[in-house]
């Protein structure tokens, strides 16, 4: 745990944070309509795979890999092991210069993220988490406190993005229900670990790429959250393109409470 906490410390101090408000012409490209990429993101991606493999010699999924050659993610089921890396999570915010931006990576066996990593560079924070072992930010264990009972004192995020029409009306027309309903802060690095330290009660993701969601998704359930698919079963990483619909929670009763609310038909 404490190796891959190093090198993905390391290759933001060499390759990330440098370029953090500082990114140069020509250094920003968009790889797929609407979808930007940096010269930060490839580089910092090279280094952590080859480290990676180094320590234990399987597979890496990288976001910007993947980017280029899709058929990548298939290992995410054809393989007993695969490292999934993304090199910096919050790309849009990196490039705006905004703080809200992170470094990723997780290890998943057969199916399952077993370890997971996210760097907060601008704090220099770092969280991790076992599967079985716990949740821990710079080396405290956490535990996430139950949200309560009333929705009305409930904060949390819906990303309205990826939804259909219809199902972005009737959602918008349930949040009312609680205290506070913002659309996120625009790096999964930063809204799993705000769920995980109850600075957030529950946040729905639509479009799941699993390198978004596997270190935060286990960070989260390690301390007592849920992050689960909209039919209860428990989140696992899959290739681009699988099953839509994520809602995460500050605990078991949240969790169904926020499902029941967000999509009751009135």
């Amino acid at each position: 745990m404490e190796k891959v906490a190093e090198i993905i410390a390391e290759a933001s101090a060499e390759v990330v944070e440098p370029r953090f408000r500082a990114l140069a012409a020509g250094e920003v490209m968009e790889k797929a309509p609407g979808e930007v990429v940096t010269i930060a993101d490839r580089e910092a991606e090279l280094i952590i795979a080859r480290r990676l493999r180094e320590l234990l010699p399987v597979p890496v999924v990288g976001e910007e890999a993947v980017a280029a050659d899709p058929a990548l993610a298939r290992a995410l089921h054809a393989e007993p092991a695969v490292w999934l890396v993304d090199p910096v999570d919050g790309t849009a915010n990196f490039i705006a210069g905004r703080p809200e931006y992170a470094v990723m990576v997780s290890l998943v066996r057969d199916g399952r993220t077993v370890a997971s990593w996210i760097r907060q560079p601008v704090t220099a924070t770092t969280y991790t988490a076992e599967l079985g072992a716990g949740a821990w930010r710079d080396g405290h264990r956490l535990t996430r406190t139950p949200a309560g009972t009333d929705p009305a004192g409930w904060h949390g995020s819906v990303k309205t993005r990826f939804l259909d029409p219809a199902r972005r009306r009737l959602i918008e027309g349930n949040v009312g229900a609680f205290g506070e309903v913002t659309g996120g802060r625009h790096a999964a690095g930063i809204e799993y670990p705000d769920i995980a330290e109850g600075a957030s009660d529950f946040i729905l993701y639509w479009r799941t790429l699993p390198w978004d969601h596997a270190p935060g998704s286990l960070l989260v359930t390690e301390c007592g959250g849920v992050a689960a698919r909209l039919d209860g079963t428990p989140y696992q990483p899959d290739p681009p393109g699988g099953e839509d619909g994520l809602l995460v929670a500050a605990d078991p009763a949240t969790w169904e409470r926020c499902r029941a609310t967000l999509f009751a038909h009135r």
